[in-house]
This record gives C-alpha cells, structure tokens and sequence, in this order.
C-alpha cells in the first residue's frame, strides 16, 4: 500500500517526467535531467528493478548528450569551425533569455552565416553551414523529445 508521502513523491515523479519531455523541445531547458529525477524520485519513493533503473538511466544519459553536443555536432557538419560553434552557442544562449526560443534559432542561423562568410568569403559556405545547424539543432529537439517519451512511457507502464 502507497502513502500518502508516496503517494506526493509518485505526482512529483511524474511531473517531472512530463516536464521532461516539454522541456526537451524548448531550448536550454535540460529535458533529459528533469526526466532522469522524474525516475528516480520514483525509485525513491516505490522502488524499480534494476534493469529498469540501469536502462532509464542509459537513456536520460544519452539524451543529455543529445541535448549538449547536437548542436555544435550539426554546425561541424555544415562546415562551421569549432570557433563558429562555439561563438553561435553564445549568441544564442543571451538571445535565448532575450527573444526566446525563436530568436535563439534564428540568432544561432544568422551567426553561424556571418561568421562563416566572414572566415571564408563564401555566401554559399556560409548559408549552407547556417541551414544544415539550424536543420541539426531542430532535429536534435525532435530526438531529446522521442527519448524523454520513451522514458515517460515506460514509466507508465512500470507503474500501471
């Protein structure tokens, strides 16, 4: 039989799993970490097997890498330097707390081009390494979403 201080700590646990997932698709909100202790906030309060710990922990582990490398992985792939990731990763942090997620989007595209048109001299360069981090920055969202489901999901099923 749950307690009532179970019973709190299960509603916590939830939330924070359903925090998770919401938190995955809204940028520098850490999706993967609220739902890792979502899970083990539950653990806490009923307990898990172990393979179900051991697995939800290898997941929110993988989602967080997700989450911290997708984005300067995606500018490495369309031709950005280190320096273009780094400096875009900046820009968009400070434009996140000023225009939100759309202008951190934006604010990273637009970066991502000038410093690489100014690197290069090459609009073609600099527009292609902006849409391709763009395109990896949104598909990143898209991956962190499915896994901190997925992890959402079992729980579910875990505690029917």
């Amino acid at each position: 039989m749950i307690t009532g201080t179970e019973t709190i700590l299960v509603v916590l646990a939830f939330a924070l799993l359903v925090g998770g997932v919401v938190g995955s698709l809204v940028p520098q909100v850490p999706g993967a970490l609220l739902s890792l202790a979502g899970v083990y906030v539950y653990w806490y309060a009923v307990g898990l097997p172990l393979v179900v710990l051991v697995g939800l922990t290898l997941v929110g582990v993988l989602t967080w890498i997700v989450d911290f490398f997708g984005g300067a992985v995606a500018a490495r792939v369309g031709g950005a330097s280190t320096t273009t990731a780094v400096v875009a990763g900046i820009v968009g942090l400070l434009l996140f707390f000023v225009t939100g997620p759309v202008g951190l989007i934006l604010g990273v595209a637009a970066t991502v081009f000038a410093v690489e048109f100014w690197r290069q001299q090459d609009a073609k360069q600099g527009l292609r390494a902006a849409l391709v981090t763009t395109a990896g920055m949104l598909a990143s969202s898209v991956v962190q979403a499915l896994l901190t489901g997925s992890m959402l999901v079992t729980m579910v099923v875990v505690a029917l």
